[in-house]
Order: C-alpha cells, then sequence, then structure tokens
C-alpha cells in the first residue's frame, strides 16, 4: 500500500504542510497493510528524515541481523563458487582493495542510519565502506536466489557481487538493511570475480539517488568507493578488454529479498532443464514466506497469520499491486530498467538492481535501453506485460504452499492498478485535475505526436505548464512560445533516420525472415520473435520514407501535428475550468501540480558519461554536482556552489546561456556540466552513440 501514498505525493513539491498532510495518509495506511514502523520507513525514503535527533558513529551502528537469525545459513563456510542448497545465505568476507577513496556520499541516504556528515568526512570512511575495515556488528553473508533470465529459467544466481552486510536500527527505531555491491567473490560468483568498476557503480549510485527523488520507490545508494585495484573488462563484449578500476557501493532497503528468493525452490524447468538447488524443501520456502510477511507485510500478518492460505494470498495480492504501481512510476517519467528479469524484481516493490538501465531522451514506444537486449524483450511499452509475467511466475515458484489456482486470479488486480496509477499520474503532467473517460486519448495522442516528430519526452511534458488555461490574456502568446520550444524539442531529419536505422544487418534479416518461413521454432530458440522481425522490416520501410525528407518539410508537418494536439488539449483544459470560481488560483494550483511531477532534470545517458569520464581522471566534483541536480530534478534552480572544482566553475561561467540558473553568493551559476552542455537540454549529437550492457 505504500506505493499508493508514494503515487500521491512523492513527485509534489515537499513543504512541512504537504508532510503533516502525507503522515495523515501513512497514518491512513494502517489499515492496508503498513505498521507505524514500516509506514515512517518509507515516509523516510520519500523526503528524508529529520537531523535533529541523536546521530551515530561508525563504530556504534546498531546492528541486528534479523534475516541471519531467521533464515537457514549454508552449513559450507568455504568461499568458492557452487551449488548451495538448503540455504537462504552463505557467509562471507569482503576482498579487500588498494587505495580506496570516495567518489561521493549520499548524506540524505546514510541519515537512514543516523550518521552525520561528521561520520561521512572521517579520514577512515572510505576504508569502512570498501570493505577494507568491517563495522562493528556486521555479518558479511551473500543471499542465495534463483532467477528466469530473458525469459528462460536460469538456474542458481545469488549475490554474485553483493553482500549483505546487516540491518541497522536507526535512532527512529527504524530497520534498514545495508549491503556491499562490488566487494569481492562469493559462492555465487560464478565465472565472475565478485567486482564492480566504477562506471557502472557510479550509474548505480546516481540512479538509484534519482528515481528515489523522482518519488519513485527506490533502494539507495549511501556510498561510492574507488580504488587503485583493478579488473579487465571487455565492456561490449568485442574483444576489447580494458583495465578498470575496482569500485564499491553502499546500498540501502528495508530489505533486498526479491521474486528469485522464491524460485530456488523450482524443480526441474522442462525447456532449460535447470531447478533451483532447495527444490522439494518446502519447509524452507514457509519459513521464507513467514519471514517475508511478517517483517515486511506486518498488517497482513497480524490479520492472518493463523489462516496460512489467506495470509500468503493477500500477501501476494499486495506484491502484484506494488509492482502494477512501481512500473506506472517508471513509465510516467520515461524510464526502463532494462533487465526485469525475476532476480531483479523486489518483493516489497521497489526498484533494484540498476544496470543497464536509462530514460528516454527522443520518446519512442520500443525504446531498448540495454544493448545487449538484441531481442527488444524489455522495450519501454513491453515493461508493465514484463512486471505482470514476472508477478506470474512468483506465483508460480510459491505454489507448494499455496496453489497456483489460488493465486492466479489475483493476477487481475494488476491491470486495473496499474492503469488507475498511470493515469492518475499522467493527469498530473498534464495538469488536469478533473477526471474523463477520454484522458487516456489524450494521452496517447500526445505520446504518438512525440514519437512521429521524435521529440523529447521529458522537456515536452515540462513545457506544458507554460499554458494558462484557454482564455487568459496571453494564452495566444503562450501557445506559440510552447509552439516553437516544442518544435526545437523534435529531433533532426538526420537523427530520425538514425533512429529507423534497422538494427539487424540487411543480410541478416533476409536470413531470419527464411527461418520464419521455414522453421519458425528454430528463430525462438535462435532468441528473435517475429515481432521483433516485425519491427525491423517497419523501420526499414519508414527509413526509406525518410530519404527524401528535408528539414523544412520536416518541421512543417512536426508542426501541423503539434497543432492539431494543442488544439485537442486545449478542449480539455476548457472543461478544467468549466463551473470554476477563482481561476487564477486554479491555474496556479495546476501549475504547481504539473511542475512537481514532470522534472527538470533527469539522469540522461549523456549527463551520467560526463560524470563517468571525469571520475576515471580522478575528478570527482560532476559526479556530486549531478547528484545534487537529481536530489531536485523538479526545481527550477538548483544550488551548485560547493560543488564546483576550480576548473568547473571556469567552464560554467561563461555568457553561453543555460536554460535555467542558480545562485551561489553573488554570482548566478548556469546549470551546466563541465562539458558546457546544459543539464535540461536535448542531448548532444554524440549522446545517440552511447551503449550500455
Amino acid at each position: 500500500m505504500f506505493q499508493s501514498v508514494l503515487g500521491r505525493f512523492s513527485r509534489t513539491i515537499v513543504s512541512r504542510a504537504w508532510f503533516s498532510h502525507i503522515s495523515k495518509r501513512l497514518e491512513w495506511s494502517l489499515g492496508l497493510g503498513i505498521t507505524t514502523g514500516v509506514a515512517h520507513s518509507i515516509k523516510v525514503l520519500c523526503i528524508g528524515s529529520d537531523t535533529d535527533r541523536n546521530m551515530a558513529k561508525l563504530e556504534r551502528l546498531n546492528f541486528d541481523n534479523l534475516a541471519l537469525r531467521s533464515l537457514p545459513l549454508d552449513k559450507e563456510s568455504s568461499n568458492y563458487v557452487r551449488q548451495v542448497s538448503g540455504a537462504c545465505f552463505s557467509r562471507v568476507k569482503p576482498t579487500p582493495v588498494e587505495n580506496p577513496v570516495t567518489v561521493v556520499y549520499s548524506a540524505q541516504a546514510m541519515d537512514l542510519l543516523s550518521l552525520p556528515k561528521t561520520e561521512l568526512e572521517r579520514p577512515d570512511f572510505a576504508e569502512y565502506f570498501c570493505g577494507n575495515k568491517l563495522l562493528p556488528g556486521t555479518e558479511p553473508a551473500a543471499h542465495c536466489y534463483c532467477g528466469h533470465q530473458f525469459g528462460n529459467f536460469a538456474g542458481q544466481l545469488g549475490d554474485g557481487a553483493t553482500m549483505y552486510l546487516g540491518e541497522v536500527v536507526n535512532a527512529e527505531g527504524e530497520r534498514w538493511e545495508i549491503q556491499f555491491k562490488g566487494a569481492g567473490l562469493t559462492p555465487y560468483s560464478r565465472t565472475a570475480d565478485g567486482r564492480k568498476v566504477l562506471r557502472s557503480s557510479v550509474r548505480e549510485f546516481l540512479c538509484s539517488e534519482a528515481i528515489h527523488h523522482l518519488g519513485i520507490p527506490s533502494t539507495r545508494a549511501g556510498t561510492c568507493v574507488t580504488s587503485s585495484s583493478t579488473v579487465v573488462r571487455d565492456i561490449f563484449y568485442d574483444g576489447n578488454p580494458i583495465h578498470e578500476k575496482c569500485s564499491v557501493i553502499l546500498r540501502i532497503a528495508p530489505t533486498f529479498l526479491r521474486f528469485g528468493s522464491f524460485e530456488i525452490f523450482k524443480p526441474m524447468d522442462p525447456d532449460t532443464g535447470r531447478k533451483g538447488p532447495s527444490v522439494g524443501r518446502k519447509d524452507i520456502l514457509i519459513q521464507l514466506l513467514d519471514y517475508t510477511v511478517k517483517n515486511f507485510y506486518p498488517q497482513i500478518w497480524a490479520s492472518n497469520h493463523e489462516d496460512k492460505q489467506k495470509m500468503y494470498l493477500e500477501f501476494y495480492k499486495e506484491v502484484v499491486r506494488r509492482t502494477a504501481r512501481l512500473v506506472a512510476g517508471w513509465q510516467c517519467v520515461g524510464w526502463c530498467h532494462g533487465v526485469l528479469n525475476t532476480d531483479n524484481m523486489s518483493i516489497v516493490g521497489v526498484t533494484i538492481d540498476y544496470g543497464p538501465y536509462g530514460f528516454m531522451d527522443r520518446y519512442d514506444p520500443d525504446f531498448v535501453c540495454n544493448a545487449s537486449d538484441d531481442g527488444g524483450r524489455y522495450t519501454y511499452q513491453k515493461q508493465p506485460e514484463i512486471c505482470k509475467w514476472n508477478c506470474m511466475k512468483l506465483g508460480e515458484a510459491i505454489q507448494e504452499a499455496i496453489p497456483v489456482a489460488v493465486t492466479q486470479p489475483a493476477l487481475d488486480i494488476y491491470d486495473e492498478e496499474f492503469e488507475q496509477y498511470y493515469m492518475d499520474g499522467m493527469r498530473k503532467k498534464f495538469g488536469l485535475l478533473k477526471v474523463l473517460p477520454d484522458d487516456r486519448k489524450l494521452v496517447e495522442s500526445f505520446l504518438d505526436t512525440m514519437h512521429q516528430t521524435g521529440a523529447d519526452f521529458t522537456n515536452c511534458f515540462r513545457c506544458l505548464s507554460r499554458l494558462s488555461f484557454p482564455g487568459s490574456s496571453d494564452y495566444t502568446t503562450q501557445v506559440e512560445a510552447v509552439m516553437d520550444y516544442l518544435l526545437n524539442q523534435c529531433c533532426s531529419v538526420e537523427e530520425l533516420k538514425a533512429a529507423c536505422k534497422p538494427r539487424m544487418h540487411p543480410m541478416q534479416l533476409q536470413m531470419m525472415m527464411m527461418i520464419v518461413q521455414s522453421n519458425p521454432g528454430l528463430l525462438a530458440q535462435l532468441g528473435r520473435a517475429p515481432m521483433q522481425l516485425a519491427t525491423e522490416l517497419e523501420r526499414m520501410e519508414r527509413g526509406k520514407e525518410l530519404e527524401s525528407l528535408t528539414p523544412e518539410q520536416k518541421r512543417k508537418e512536426d508542426a501541423e501535428k503539434w497543432m492539431e494536439w494543442l488544439k485537442s488539449y486545449e478542449d480539455r483544459l476548457k472543461v478544467e475550468v468549466d463551473g470554476a470560481g477563482d481561476i487564477e488560483m486554479l491555474n496556479n494550483e495546476r501549475v504547481v501540480i504539473m511542475n512537481g511531477n514532470n522534472p527538470k532534470f533527469i539522469l540522461r545517458n549523456y549527463i551520467a558519461q560526463n560524470a563517468i569520464s571525469a571520475a576515471e581522471k580522478g575528478d570527482y566534483t560532476e559526479v556530486r554536482r549531478v547528484l545534487k541536480l537529481l536530489e531536485n530534478p523538479f526545481s527550477e534552480e538548483v544550488d551548485l556552489g560547493d560543488t564546483l572544482s576550480d576548473s568547473v566553475r571556469g567552464a560554467v561561467m561563461d555568457d553561453d546561456a543555460g536554460t535555467s540558473s542558480a545562485p551561489r553568493a553573488e554570482v548566478q551559476v548556469p546549470m551546466k556540466s563541465y562539458t558546457g552542455v546544459t543539464y535540461d537540454s536535448r542531448p548532444p549529437e554524440w549522446a545517440s552513440e552511447l551503449k550500455v550492457t
């Protein structure tokens, strides 16, 4: 139920009055699956906790490692790669690194552990948060889980590069699990080395905080520490390996249990021939289910623990609801996870495991952020159905405790919940306070117009608040200004041609078409579905249509499309003012809602890459600047003052005006990266070549 609350307030401007309002909402949620303690934890996830309370020191964090006391541990103490049966955790130890240094920390995230800024700036801070020194009370362990990867059951996976450190109970009585990512080998590392590099660590750190501050439930990132130790990585699997710095991040969440945690009991899969390492251990399944419900769904436990079948069903329903709300939040901000396998789905409905994710720039329903997703399984528009499929797999995973015949009907909740939260979010983005049945058509026509014109998803939504209600004195001037802005957010002819190029070589495409006609079953085994081939053919056709298109023709066609949509938006806005009293006050309320739900700043790939490039040269100021920006995604101005290095200050203090500015002392600092590109602009041309795997 906590995502219900998140959906109502997380993307709005937070004030103390609003905070009081949300506190009441959270109290109201107590009857719907959340106890006071859990509700407060979620409240802190959304807006942070107060600082006027007792703070902890690194040596005196209050660890209470309930998971290790409640769930079975691996009897083998040696740390080597193996199948782990009859256990949920294996004890491990972090592998030391050389010369650790702190890249960045999130003071807001670390405040969840009651750690003040003075502790975060200690000389030995990096030693503790790379694993060279263990915090007193930690019990490092790696979690055993399985997963369906790209639709196929992969058997045992587990924490191959992450490790549970323990659970910190902070000064307010909230319990937070903390874990390292990139701290070395575990029994689940398979053929890998258990390490993460600076590139991927910066990306995960920044996006964890970005998604949180957008008001979407997420694990948090507390720290990012790098070192002089290196590992070899072949980034694009193209035979060009390089040495990269070993880096470690600290992740924080109520729990890191996931759908795949319950798949360790899965019998042999008929398609892959793989099975879970604890198949047949119904006793452990019941133990894991009871632990999960009791600690993370305590209201359901309190109301139903004497009737386990009913309790498991209510638990499953709530997981389905939370998952639907979560993906609705992603869709509303144009964000793609990239690897929506069952092992990357949180059991408490928060965003987890940031890998080859991506925010859309140019709107494309078939946007694929993961360059290794050749089949396009996890495109933007497929995320809702994939998450529903994952929920179905969770039902199958717990069928020894509650039959699939009982859980499967509960999947019907998903579509209704998703639609409600998606449309609720979209109405806020469009500034629609009334609910009309045709609102879905308005949303779809806006998305279609963006798609046809190749327009920027985030900036197009953000600019809509510049329009007042029809009939205002300067409405015509506003429409002209918005139209001009929208046209400048549309991609060029060359960009559109590049976007429409097929992702497969023509000869390969022809071969695949021959397979479709002769042996379609073989095609599926090769990882290509007929739908993906159809998409490739459509791209080729669209590319041919664009061959003779000129910039002048495109701008004219784009203007016609946008004018048509703006007219439909105007008609809808007229309904908003029908019967209204103070129209000016109503419009002000509408603008606040819109600007609190349409971010100005997102973690675009090129912004992340700029920060990574600087960090790899030893300059961490850009990472810290971007973090500060992402902590204020809806603000017109963000004070980046104390994150400016001398070199960066010189780069941003030129006369090339950005689209927004931030005050610091006696000067206005343009909102630009150290490369001189404004953070809220359309991406530079080189950004289209970025690939993340």
